[in-house]
């Protein structure tokens, strides 16, 4: 068994979903390969104050340790020598890789160069004159992109946040919504199935874009009653990231499955695998057509289905017939 290590986020939410299962400890750490002792302290610091563990909780509390940590005394702060070494190569016009990378080979010292652009922007703004970019505070090169897409995960409203009701299968207009891609390059079918009767829509896009995705998804749910336009759960690709625009125009609550997870979504899932026998895979969607993707639609929404007593979709969603 490998030693205890920072849990990953993806780690983490495997670890919300085991836990939702009511696994014991042992069971989850034996699942994610890790020591019983490191489930138990992750979920000793980051369950939430109720007794439920939530991964985007969790991160949220390790980061506000991890900001706590740093705020004690830093590297060049408390080194007065490396401060003048510091000041005196910045003056030189040297960047603060160059002197990263000189003072460990010169003197053993080691400092990061994004620690040195730190020290200057919060310590010595006078010494920024001498840097080469001057395009406001310093920021990691790559780092931006990558919180702004943590950002944005921590937006989405998960699974596990939907009303009861939804669970229950008992009220119509609680969608769930997926792609199904064809060939590369041929184009995608934007899918969306209610979970209580398997009412099925199927819209085909040249390019699975956001923007393509949320106009389809406005399309047809603006068409529908409130009455059976509740909620849509959606995978996490990048086709939904216009959560808030669907929302809005279609005026239902916008939910995610967690990633890899994609039995949270299993009425889609399985409708999927029955488009798969009009769209097989790998095959070119470039020539499909409106009239051929509602001729699909059409033959899976008027087939009877043994969890409706042998009604069919359209007969439960569309004209509100009652299971007997």
């Amino acid at each position: 068994m490998a030693s205890y290590r920072q849990f990953t986020q993806e780690e983490r939410i495997l670890l919300s979903a085991l836990a939702r299962r009511r696994l014991t400890q042992k069971e989850i750490a034996r699942a994610l390969g890790k020591r019983q002792s490191s489930i138990s302290r992750e979920f000793k610091r980051n369950k939430k104050e109720r007794g439920s563990y939530h991964a985007g909780d969790a991160k949220r509390a390790a980061r506000e340790r991890m900001e706590e940590a740093n705020a004690a005394p830093k590297r060049i702060e408390n080194d007065p020598w490396l401060q003048r070494y510091l000041v005196r190569k910045l003056k030189r016009y040297w960047s603060p890789e160059q002197m990263a990378g000189r003072v460990r080979k010169d003197h053993n010292v080691i400092v990061c160069h994004e620690t040195i652009y730190q020290y200057i922007y919060d310590e010595r703004p006078d010494l920024k004159k001498y840097l080469r970019c001057q395009k406001g505070k310093y920021r990691r090169r790559y780092g931006t992109r990558i919180r702004e897409k943590q950002r944005e995960e921590e937006k989405k409203r998960r699974i596990d946040e939907r009303p009861k009701i939804i669970e229950q299968r008992e009220r119509l207009g609680d969608f769930e919504g997926d792609t199904v891609m064809g060939r590369r390059g041929t184009g995608s079918l934007v899918t969306h199935v209610d979970r209580g009767s398997g009412y099925t829509l199927i819209d085909h896009v040249a390019h699975a874009t956001a923007e393509a995705v949320k106009e389809k998804a406005a399309q047809r749910f603006t068409k529908l009653s409130k009455q059976k336009k509740h909620t849509i759960t959606y995978d996490n690709g990048s086709e939904f990231e216009a959560r808030e625009m669907i929302g809005r125009e279609t005026g239902m609550e916008i939910y995610f499955a967690y990633p890899y997870h994609s039995w949270e979504r299993g009425t889609n899932e399985n409708t999927n695998g029955l488009i798969r026998r009009f769209f097989p895979k790998k095959a070119s969607f470039a020539d499909i057509t409106e009239q051929r993707a509602m001729r699909a639609e059409r033959l899976l929404n008027t087939r009877p289905r043994k969890r409706l007593a042998y009604l069919t979709p359209v007969e439960v969603f569309r004209r509100n017939m009652h299971l007997t």
